[in-house]
């Protein structure tokens, strides 16, 4: 019997959803702000990330100027965003599901769609691997998601969205059109705020309006192909299929100093911080790299790049690190103000896959077990609780660094657990 004694029959396709992913994130060091408003974004000139559920009761959304925000909850907890805590836990996320089936598509750090037919016989049905996830995410990331499953993509969706916040809802076909019918038209996956101002001109209140509406009335005022596709919706009809993310091309990172810098200490530094995050983001994946791309921008907006192909692939910060270090030494700059530093890795490869060539002299333990052996300690303890002794400089803040590639929804890479540059 399924969890709860749900039936998920013909529930091949899950939706998985975080729970305001990037607030309960924040939170997890900060146990004395659950429960409370906090809203998770920079400031006054910046916007709202995310918000905990109590601070939404105020009205309070994703993408609203912060200045708004403080006004509607002035009681409002802000935290600063730690895009690199995001990246993290999404990476371990989206390992999870790539434990239950390849057949994973990630639609933003936070969700994804799981075709789960084929992880039946391993797994068991659909709410029982829909549980296994939502367990496994709270025991080891110490965040909340919502389930939902169905026949199709959009009603996996909307269900997940009804699931919420920290619940699981199976649709099976039976059941699917009276889940859908009593909905507002705006509830629609794709519905936007003027197709549902259109909608509402017509008097079509609920999808139930939209299902039975003649087509013919319907293509007239919204279009053949739109009058289409929103009756299809309105039955619970998706031909959608899942489709995994393509295997990343390259792994990067990139930032932009709030001030142009010509210090050689602090830009070598930075791409030191840059090499580490990107040969860990590939550690986390899998995956090698044989070319090293340096990426330079000055401060009059200039842009240059410089590659180096390696000996042999690698995985380790040391290898990535010396690259390019090399590459921005050759450009034989003297006191330039950059503006922007960035590391790339291309020509990736499966590690699993690709023979790596150890040296006559190489210790039986050398860099790849110490940083593997970094990893482990990052994920038990948190990010920063070890790196290289050099990016602790006093004195020095990341506030003088921002992180380009963080946001709300950066692109993601293979079964979404790398980020394209």
């Amino acid at each position: 019997m399924p969890p709860g004694g749900l039936d998920d029959r013909g529930c091949s396709i899950l939706h998985v959803d975080m729970d305001a992913f990037y607030a309960s994130a924040s939170l997890i060091d900060r146990p004395e702000l659950v429960g409370r408003p906090v809203v998770i974004g920079g400031g006054m000139r910046s916007v709202v990330l995310s918000a905990t559920y109590e601070a939404r009761a105020y009205g309070i959304r994703s993408g609203i100027p912060m200045a708004r925000a403080r006004r509607l909850c002035p009681q409002a907890e802000i935290v600063r965003p730690d895009y690199d805590r995001y990246s993290r836990i999404s990476d371990a996320v989206m390992a999870i599901f790539s434990e239950v089936t390849h057949q994973v598509e990630p639609v933003s750090m936070e969700e994804a769609f799981l075709d789960v037919s084929t992880a039946r016989r391993r797994l068991g049905g659909p709410a029982q691997i829909g549980q296994w996830i939502r367990d496994t995410v709270a025991d080891e990331q110490g965040i909340t998601c919502s389930v939902g499953g169905a026949p199709t993509k959009v009603v996996a969706k909307m269900a997940s969205q009804a699931a919420k916040p920290d619940g699981m809802l199976m649709l099976p076909p039976h059941r699917v059109v009276e889940f859908l019918h009593p909905l507002p038209v705006g509830a629609l996956w794709g519905v936007g705020e003027s197709t549902e101002a259109a909608l509402h001109r017509l008097g079509l209140r609920t999808v139930a309006d939209i299902a039975h509406l003649p087509f013919v009335t319907l293509s007239r005022a919204m279009g053949a192909t739109s009058a289409a596709h929103l009756q299809a919706l309105a039955w619970g009809h998706d031909s959608g299929r899942v489709t995994p993310a393509r295997t990343e091309r390259s792994v990067g990172s990139s930032g932009t100093f709030h001030q142009d810098v010509d210090d050689p200490a602090v830009i070598r530094r930075q791409l030191l911080r840059l090499s580490d995050r990107s040969a860990t983001r590939m550690r986390h994946s899998g995956l090698l790299a044989r070319t090293v791309v340096l990426t330079v921008r000055f401060s009059d907006f200039t842009t240059i790049t410089r590659s180096r192909t390696l000996r042999e692939s690698t995985d380790v910060t040391r290898d990535i690190f010396g690259a390019a270090t090399a590459l921005y030494a050759a450009l034989g700059l003297q006191r330039a103000r950059i503006r922007l530093l960035g590391v790339r890795l291309e020509s990736l490869t499966d590690a699993a896959e690709t023979p790596v060539q150890g040296r006559l002299d190489e210790p039986e333990h050398g860099w790849r077990d110490a940083e593997r052996a970094v990893d482990r300690a990052v994920a038990r303890f948190g990010s920063g609780a070890v790196r290289p002794a050099s990016l602790v400089v006093q004195g020095e803040t990341r506030g003088d660094w921002t992180q380009d590639e963080g946001g709300a929804d950066p692109p993601r890479g293979q079964i979404g657990r790398v980020h394209s540059s």
